[in-house]
């Protein structure tokens, strides 16, 4: 799975007022003002978008850069970044679209090249597009949670595969967190959304 780094939109106050009408600075004193990183970033994100009328993506971009820059961390003391989430409604069952994530060759059918990957507590994944994740947890048909560490990320990223099925369908969701830049953020929304349409492509096809 190659990745671009790259966000939808520039970050910088002058790209914010052009979309939102107040400079990140600005937004960041409106946010002090309406209650800070206390109210959380649920809370935060929502005022800005049912409120203030803000689109989607730059409420979260504002909130998460407030929370960079107010230096607000997650209890493990670490930066609470970006989270992504891309989701794939495939018409197989949780079993067989776990199996295409068990073995080198059905990775290399819709992932990406040349996998070498041990699928287990404590196991690995790596592929020739420079996909690198040790593997936490392994629940067969159900999930898969791992830490990513693919050359070029910030910090090593939790990310969870969810394997949501009913009879002969079946939803597939990864959800990554921890990503420190939106750049990071919208490269592997995008990465992770096209990876699932091969994945949805391919299961479906066998």
């Amino acid at each position: 799975m190659k990745v671009e780094r790259k966000a939808d939109h520039a970050v910088s106050d002058a790209s914010c007022k052009s979309a939102t009408g107040k400079t990140l600075a600005e937004w960041f004193k409106a946010l002090d003002k309406h209650g800070g990183v206390a109210l959380g970033r649920r809370t935060l994100t929502h005022w800005l978008m049912d409120d203030e009328k803000v689109e989607p993506w730059w409420s979260t971009t504002i909130v998460c850069e407030f929370e960079i820059a107010r230096g607000d961390l997650a209890r493990d003391g670490k930066p609470k970044g970006y989270s992504i989430c891309a989701t794939k409604s495939i018409k197989a069952s949780a079993k067989d679209c776990y199996a295409a994530f068990t073995s080198p060759k059905a990775l290399d059918a819709w992932f990406g090249p040349k996998h070498d990957v041990d699928l287990r507590d404590g196991g690995h994944w790596r592929n020739a597009d420079g996909n690198r994740a040790t593997i936490k947890k392994v629940n067969a048909g159900k999930n898969i949670r791992l830490i990513a560490e693919d050359q070029g990320l910030t910090l090593p990223t939790p990310v969870e595969i969810k394997f949501d099925g009913k009879g002969d369908k079946c939803t597939v969701m990864a959800s990554i967190e921890r990503l420190q830049t939106r750049a990071e953020a919208d490269g592997y929304r995008r990465a992770w959304g096209e990876a699932l349409g091969r994945l949805k492509t391919h299961v479906e096809g066998s």
